[in-house]
């Protein structure tokens, strides 16, 4: 007679699984009380662990909390580059792949955005985001770039692909900040709408209000 397998107990799981299990705790504790106020304690808790196991995993705060930031560059990146590679060759269905990523159900969570918002706010994380984004925010303004400049080429549009792109860039990040800290909220559709409207200025005859045309 077959059994279903049990899940093991708490104690038993492994060394992946625990710090992913930590982590996934402390960008909640840092949505929640930011990142000066994130103690080891608090994400124990939150965890559901001992903090003598939080400690054995990562020794520090310091150390939890950068790991913590590169989990979330990592995810970030495998996001758009599984949405990259969905999309195909033409540069309007990989810009529009690009801008609707930022806004995947499991990327734009307010407690994901909270915690990315901790650390961009931080001005100590600085070296630390550098060390552990650095790399990932490369790729990604590199690809974004060469996007631009073959929809540029492909729809004879006027315009600087580096300053385009940074102009998407940069209001997808901002309306990431107004998600969260707006006092009239609205919702990750408007939000995309937003970042649709920016790239509808630049290639009206791809883009339209609703995304691409």
């Amino acid at each position: 007679m077959n059994h279903a397998p049990t899940i093991p107990p708490p104690r038993k799981l492994s060394r992946e699984t625990r710090r992913a299990q930590v982590i996934e705790a402390t960008i909640e504790v840092l949505a929640e009380q930011g990142y000066a106020r994130t103690t080891l304690t608090d994400v124990a808790r939150r965890a559901g662990i001992s903090h003598g196991l939080v400690n054995f995993h990562f020794q520090t705060k310091d150390a939890l909390l950068a790991e913590t930031l590169g989990y979330l560059s990592d995810e970030y990146r495998q996001n758009w580059d599984a949405a990259l590679t969905a999309a195909g060759p033409s540069p309007a269905h990989q810009l529009d792949a690009l801008i609707r990523a930022d806004f995947e159900p499991a990327i734009c969570t307010p407690a994901r955005l909270a915690a990315w918002l901790s650390f961009w706010g931080e001005a100590q994380s600085r070296p630390l985001y550098q060390a552990k984004c650095g790399e990932n925010d490369r790729l990604y303004i590199t690809k974004l770039e060469e996007i631009c400049a073959a929809l540029l080429r492909e729809g004879r549009y006027p315009g600087d692909p580096i300053l385009i792109s940074r102009v998407l860039r940069v209001t997808s990040e901002g309306v990431w900040v107004d998600l969260i800290s707006t006092r009239e909220p609205y919702s990750a559709t408007e939000a995309l709408q937003t970042v649709h409207a920016a790239a509808m200025a630049f290639f009206p005859k791809h883009f339209g209000a609703e995304g691409l045309l």
